[in-house]
Protein backbone atom coordinates (compact mmCIF):
# COMPACT_ATOMS: atom_id res chain seq x y z
CA UNK A 1 0.00 0.00 0.00
CA UNK A 2 1.43 3.42 -1.04
CA UNK A 3 -0.07 5.29 1.26
CA UNK A 4 -0.76 9.16 1.49
CA UNK A 5 3.12 9.90 0.15
CA UNK A 6 1.53 13.27 -0.95
CA UNK A 7 -0.12 14.18 1.98
CA UNK A 8 -0.87 17.82 1.65
CA UNK A 9 1.45 18.41 -1.41
CA UNK A 10 -0.52 20.69 -4.05
CA UNK A 11 -0.83 19.05 -7.46
CA UNK A 12 -1.79 21.53 -10.60
CA UNK A 13 -3.10 19.43 -13.63
CA UNK A 14 -3.77 20.95 -16.98
CA UNK A 15 -6.03 18.94 -19.11
CA UNK A 16 -7.73 17.48 -16.37
CA UNK A 17 -11.31 16.46 -18.03
CA UNK A 18 -9.49 14.23 -20.14
CA UNK A 19 -9.28 10.60 -19.33
CA UNK A 20 -6.00 10.57 -18.46
CA UNK A 21 -5.82 13.95 -16.32
CA UNK A 22 -9.11 12.63 -14.86
CA UNK A 23 -7.33 9.22 -13.54
CA UNK A 24 -4.40 11.23 -12.26
CA UNK A 25 -6.31 14.01 -10.29
CA UNK A 26 -8.10 10.77 -8.45
CA UNK A 27 -4.78 8.91 -7.68
CA UNK A 28 -2.86 12.18 -7.06
CA UNK A 29 -5.85 12.69 -4.62
CA UNK A 30 -5.90 9.30 -2.99
CA UNK A 31 -2.21 9.74 -2.17
CA UNK A 32 -3.08 12.88 -0.19
CA UNK A 33 -3.05 16.16 -2.59
CA UNK A 34 -4.49 19.26 -2.66
CA UNK A 35 -5.72 19.18 -6.26
CA UNK A 36 -5.82 22.08 -8.58
CA UNK A 37 -7.56 21.13 -12.02
CA UNK A 38 -7.54 22.93 -15.65
CA UNK A 39 -9.49 22.47 -18.62
CA UNK A 40 -11.15 24.40 -21.04
CA UNK A 41 -14.20 21.98 -20.80
CA UNK A 42 -15.97 23.06 -17.59
CA UNK A 43 -18.34 20.31 -17.86
CA UNK A 44 -15.52 17.80 -18.22
CA UNK A 45 -13.72 19.55 -15.53
CA UNK A 46 -16.58 19.52 -12.71
CA UNK A 47 -17.03 15.69 -13.72
CA UNK A 48 -13.48 14.86 -12.95
CA UNK A 49 -13.96 16.96 -9.77
CA UNK A 50 -17.03 14.41 -8.92
CA UNK A 51 -14.27 11.49 -9.05
CA UNK A 52 -11.73 12.52 -6.61
CA UNK A 53 -12.43 11.07 -2.94
CA UNK A 54 -14.92 12.50 -0.79
CA UNK A 55 -12.20 13.74 1.37
CA UNK A 56 -10.06 15.57 -0.92
CA UNK A 57 -9.32 19.45 -1.24
CA UNK A 58 -10.05 20.75 -4.95
CA UNK A 59 -10.19 23.68 -6.76
CA UNK A 60 -11.56 23.64 -10.44
CA UNK A 61 -9.92 26.17 -12.87
CA UNK A 62 -11.46 27.02 -16.18
CA UNK A 63 -8.36 28.37 -18.70
CA UNK A 64 -7.39 27.92 -22.00
CA UNK A 65 -3.66 26.64 -21.51
CA UNK A 66 -3.01 28.61 -24.81
CA UNK A 67 -3.55 32.49 -23.69
CA UNK A 68 -0.85 33.93 -21.29
CA UNK A 69 -3.38 35.47 -19.06
CA UNK A 70 -5.14 32.57 -18.40
CA UNK A 71 -2.25 30.41 -17.56
CA UNK A 72 -0.59 33.38 -15.19
CA UNK A 73 -4.18 33.26 -13.78
CA UNK A 74 -4.91 29.66 -13.00
CA UNK A 75 -1.26 30.14 -11.40
CA UNK A 76 -1.94 33.01 -8.64
CA UNK A 77 -5.25 31.57 -7.95
CA UNK A 78 -3.69 28.44 -7.13
CA UNK A 79 -1.10 29.91 -4.95
CA UNK A 80 -3.31 32.22 -3.06
CA UNK A 81 -5.76 29.40 -2.15
CA UNK A 82 -3.36 26.59 -1.91
CA UNK A 83 -0.41 28.51 -0.93
CA UNK A 84 2.42 26.74 -3.15
CA UNK A 85 2.70 24.44 -6.68
CA UNK A 86 4.34 21.47 -5.79
CA UNK A 87 3.70 18.92 -8.61
CA UNK A 88 2.59 20.40 -11.84
CA UNK A 89 1.62 18.04 -14.07
CA UNK A 90 1.45 19.90 -17.60
CA UNK A 91 -0.86 17.62 -19.25
CA UNK A 92 -3.30 19.51 -22.22
CA UNK A 93 -2.85 18.33 -25.76
CA UNK A 94 -4.77 17.66 -28.94
CA UNK A 95 -4.55 15.47 -31.88
CA UNK A 96 -4.93 17.71 -34.30
CA UNK A 97 -6.51 16.33 -37.90
CA UNK A 98 -5.35 12.82 -39.04
CA UNK A 99 -4.07 13.91 -42.51
CA UNK A 100 -0.74 13.46 -44.78
CA UNK A 101 1.30 16.66 -44.85
CA UNK A 102 0.62 18.26 -48.20
CA UNK A 103 -3.16 17.89 -47.25
CA UNK A 104 -2.86 19.18 -43.47
CA UNK A 105 -4.12 23.38 -42.61
CA UNK A 106 -1.99 25.09 -41.81
CA UNK A 107 -4.60 26.94 -39.31
CA UNK A 108 -4.79 23.23 -37.96
CA UNK A 109 -1.07 22.58 -37.65
CA UNK A 110 -0.55 26.11 -35.61
CA UNK A 111 -3.29 25.33 -33.03
CA UNK A 112 -1.94 21.70 -32.76
CA UNK A 113 1.70 23.21 -31.81
CA UNK A 114 -0.12 26.05 -30.01
CA UNK A 115 -2.17 23.89 -27.12
CA UNK A 116 0.77 21.27 -27.35
CA UNK A 117 4.09 23.21 -27.40
CA UNK A 118 3.21 26.76 -26.34
CA UNK A 119 0.86 25.58 -23.33
CA UNK A 120 3.59 23.43 -22.21
CA UNK A 121 5.79 26.41 -22.33
CA UNK A 122 3.20 29.14 -20.84
CA UNK A 123 3.30 26.60 -18.08
CA UNK A 124 6.23 26.33 -16.85
CA UNK A 125 6.88 29.93 -17.21
CA UNK A 126 4.43 30.84 -15.12
CA UNK A 127 4.48 27.75 -12.55
CA UNK A 128 8.50 27.61 -12.25
CA UNK A 129 9.22 30.83 -10.28
CA UNK A 130 6.80 29.84 -7.89
CA UNK A 131 8.79 26.84 -7.48
CA UNK A 132 12.32 28.53 -7.37
CA UNK A 133 10.96 30.66 -4.65
CA UNK A 134 10.09 27.33 -2.82
CA UNK A 135 13.45 25.29 -4.04
CA UNK A 136 11.09 22.58 -4.75
CA UNK A 137 8.41 21.10 -7.00
CA UNK A 138 8.22 18.63 -9.85
CA UNK A 139 7.05 19.29 -13.30
CA UNK A 140 5.62 15.99 -15.29
CA UNK A 141 4.78 16.99 -18.68
CA UNK A 142 2.57 15.01 -20.87
CA UNK A 143 4.83 14.31 -24.06
CA UNK A 144 3.85 11.37 -26.38
CA UNK A 145 5.79 8.01 -27.76
CA UNK A 146 5.27 10.25 -30.87
CA UNK A 147 7.89 12.02 -29.58
CA UNK A 148 10.55 9.73 -29.76
CA UNK A 149 9.68 7.88 -32.85
CA UNK A 150 7.86 9.19 -36.68
CA UNK A 151 3.85 8.94 -37.21
CA UNK A 152 2.57 9.24 -40.28
CA UNK A 153 -0.70 11.41 -40.69
CA UNK A 154 0.36 13.48 -37.30
CA UNK A 155 2.81 14.77 -38.36
CA UNK A 156 1.76 17.87 -36.39
CA UNK A 157 1.21 15.95 -33.21
CA UNK A 158 4.44 14.09 -33.51
CA UNK A 159 6.35 17.35 -33.98
CA UNK A 160 5.03 18.93 -31.29
CA UNK A 161 5.91 16.27 -28.85
CA UNK A 162 9.11 15.52 -29.85
CA UNK A 163 9.41 19.29 -28.75
CA UNK A 164 7.96 18.63 -25.66
CA UNK A 165 10.28 16.36 -25.04
CA UNK A 166 12.87 19.44 -25.57
CA UNK A 167 11.53 21.43 -23.29
CA UNK A 168 11.32 19.10 -20.59
CA UNK A 169 15.20 18.62 -21.63
CA UNK A 170 15.72 22.33 -21.37
CA UNK A 171 13.98 22.73 -18.42
CA UNK A 172 15.56 20.29 -16.72
CA UNK A 173 19.00 21.62 -16.93
CA UNK A 174 18.32 25.47 -15.96
CA UNK A 175 16.79 23.43 -12.71
CA UNK A 176 19.39 21.89 -11.86
CA UNK A 177 20.94 23.77 -8.98
CA UNK A 178 17.94 23.69 -7.51
CA UNK A 179 15.60 21.44 -5.61
CA UNK A 180 12.78 21.46 -8.72
CA UNK A 181 12.90 18.64 -10.93
CA UNK A 182 11.55 18.54 -14.87
CA UNK A 183 10.63 15.24 -16.60
CA UNK A 184 8.09 13.89 -18.96
CA UNK A 185 5.70 10.84 -19.87
CA UNK A 186 5.55 9.14 -23.02
CA UNK A 187 1.85 7.43 -23.40
CA UNK A 188 1.67 5.10 -26.20
CA UNK A 189 -1.44 3.04 -26.88
CA UNK A 190 -3.68 4.31 -23.99
CA UNK A 191 -7.58 3.77 -24.48
CA UNK A 192 -8.78 7.35 -24.32
CA UNK A 193 -11.07 9.43 -26.95
CA UNK A 194 -8.21 10.61 -28.10
CA UNK A 195 -6.38 7.34 -29.74
CA UNK A 196 -9.85 6.97 -30.92
CA UNK A 197 -9.90 10.04 -32.90
CA UNK A 198 -6.09 8.93 -34.28
CA UNK A 199 -7.27 5.16 -35.13
CA UNK A 200 -10.57 6.30 -36.81
CA UNK A 201 -8.89 9.04 -38.67
CA UNK A 202 -6.12 6.70 -40.05
CA UNK A 203 -8.91 3.94 -40.66
CA UNK A 204 -8.88 3.05 -44.45
CA UNK A 205 -12.37 4.44 -46.18
CA UNK A 206 -13.97 5.34 -43.17
CA UNK A 207 -14.04 1.29 -42.02
CA UNK A 208 -12.77 0.48 -38.13
CA UNK A 209 -9.36 -0.94 -37.82
CA UNK A 210 -9.46 -4.57 -36.23
CA UNK A 211 -8.18 -4.97 -32.69
CA UNK A 212 -5.11 -7.17 -34.10
CA UNK A 213 -4.39 -4.14 -36.24
CA UNK A 214 -4.20 -1.68 -33.92
CA UNK A 215 -1.88 -3.95 -31.42
CA UNK A 216 0.43 -5.39 -33.74
CA UNK A 217 3.27 -3.49 -32.82
CA UNK A 218 2.99 -3.20 -29.15
CA UNK A 219 4.44 -6.20 -27.57
CA UNK A 220 2.05 -6.17 -24.67
CA UNK A 221 -0.81 -6.85 -26.90
CA UNK A 222 -3.16 -4.02 -24.97
CA UNK A 223 -4.13 -0.74 -24.94
CA UNK A 224 -2.73 0.87 -22.00
CA UNK A 225 -5.14 2.52 -18.66
CA UNK A 226 -5.28 5.50 -18.26
CA UNK A 227 -4.51 4.95 -14.64
CA UNK A 228 -1.28 3.25 -15.98
CA UNK A 229 0.05 6.48 -16.69
CA UNK A 230 -1.20 8.38 -13.83
CA UNK A 231 0.53 5.78 -11.94
CA UNK A 232 4.07 7.08 -13.72
CA UNK A 233 3.09 10.63 -12.76
CA UNK A 234 2.63 9.70 -9.57
CA UNK A 235 6.04 8.69 -8.43
CA UNK A 236 7.84 11.50 -10.70
CA UNK A 237 5.66 13.54 -8.23
CA UNK A 238 6.51 11.65 -5.51
CA UNK A 239 10.00 11.63 -3.78
CA UNK A 240 11.39 8.54 -3.93
CA UNK A 241 12.14 10.18 -7.91
CA UNK A 242 14.40 12.76 -6.10
CA UNK A 243 17.24 11.99 -8.00
CA UNK A 244 15.06 12.34 -11.71
CA UNK A 245 14.92 14.78 -13.75
CA UNK A 246 15.18 15.72 -17.20
CA UNK A 247 14.13 11.88 -18.31
CA UNK A 248 11.03 10.80 -20.63
CA UNK A 249 9.30 7.68 -19.20
CA UNK A 250 7.43 5.33 -21.65
CA UNK A 251 3.75 4.23 -21.38
CA UNK A 252 3.66 1.70 -23.83
CA UNK A 253 3.44 -1.70 -23.19
CA UNK A 254 7.13 -2.28 -24.90
CA UNK A 255 5.87 -0.34 -28.28
CA UNK A 256 9.36 1.64 -28.17
CA UNK A 257 11.68 -1.28 -26.38
CA UNK A 258 12.69 -2.20 -29.99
Amino acid sequence: MVGRVLNGKVALVTGAAGEIGTATIALLAERGARIVAVDRDAQGLARAIRSLPASAEALAITADVTRDDEVASYVEQTVARMGSVDIFFNNAGIEGDIKAIPDYPLDTFRRVLDVNVVGVFLGMKYVLPVMYRQNAGSVINTASIAGLIGSPQIAAYSASKHAVIGLTKSAALECANTNVRVNCVCPGQIDSRMLSSIINGLAPDGQPLPESKVLERTPARRLGLAREVAGVVAFLASDDASYVSGSSYTVDGGRTAS
